[in-house]
């Protein structure tokens, strides 16, 4: 049993919650039961650590029968253990340690997808990671993110997503232009999401081709050379008051709608 708060096994789990951690070991923090039931069911190989109270254990006895069948052995750990490791207030019990496994570029368009998102500076990490979990919700082939968004393996991200970057492929670090080359090299249509592009209703059509949307920045959207770099821009109608769309609701109704597409269309 893990007791003392300030041991260094227990520091060195903590300081995964910044970015500098992250990068120099390549791992990351999960945090919650439905976190570590989803590595344990999806990536079990992705696994490090895994801690948890006995407390949560009975709670969330499909987590201790996930662990055993990986092979996975769970360290018992104090609840003031716990809570100093995690990044949330309430972690509920059970925090583990897992490897970043990011997909390459070039595999995630080898694959011949169907339907991609690109995200260009996108900050945020609550939108992120709902971006993520709609597009694994839409079944989207795979995400892919530019050197200027957010870290996928930071604690708010990978807790936005519920487990769902542990079922479709993420590219990280990618250059924009690269990202847009390889989707037209592997036959699919570019198209941006921008307040500034044409009516979305009247380009329904064209959703069920291959498509990759590209998403911007929250508050700036995507600038005039990433533009230039897409095939298309559309923007989503807005028929009541609202100003605009949240950046992750205006993904998940592009992705959505062209998963519609494409399912009508038969692919």
């Amino acid at each position: 049993m893990l007791e003392n708060p300030r041991s260094p096994r227990v520091r060195a789990v903590a300081k995964l919650t910044k970015r500098a951690a992250r990068q120099e070991t390549g791992l990351f923090l999960l945090e919650g039961p439905q976190s570590a039931r989803e590595a344990l069911a999806y990536r079990p190989d992705t696994l490090v650590e895994l801690y948890a109270t006995p407390t949560a254990l009975e709670r969330h006895s499909d987590v201790r029968a996930g662990a055993d069948e990986a092979g996975i052995e769970i360290v018992f750990a104090a609840e003031a253990v716990i809570d100093a490791m995690a990044d949330t207030v309430t972690p509920q019990g059970i925090v583990a340690v897992a490897r970043q496994s990011p997909t390459s570029v070039r595999d995630v368009f080898a694959a011949s997808p169907r339907l991609v998102a690109i995200c260009e500076e996108v900050r945020d990490p609550g939108n992120l990671g709902t971006i993520i979990r709609a597009a694994d919700a839409a079944g989207a082939d795979a995400v892919v993110l530019t050197g200027r968004t957010v870290d996928p393996y930071n604690p708010k991200v990978v807790r936005a997503t519920t487990g769902s970057l542990f079922h479709l492929p993420v590219a990280v670090g990618v250059e924009l232009s690269t990202a847009i080359e390889r989707a037209h090299g592997a036959g699919m249509r570019v198209i941006a999401a921008d307040v500034g592009g044409g009516d979305f209703l009247a380009a329904r059509d064209r959703l069920a081709e291959p498509t990759a949307w590209l998403f911007g920045n929250e508050a700036r959207g995507l600038d005039e050379d990433a533009l230039a770099l897409a095939d298309d821009a559309l923007r989503l109608p807005i028929f009541g008051k609202a100003e605009s769309l949240n950046l992750a609701t205006a993904a998940s109704v592009c992705l959505y709608e062209t998963a519609f597409a494409q399912r009508a269309a038969g692919i």
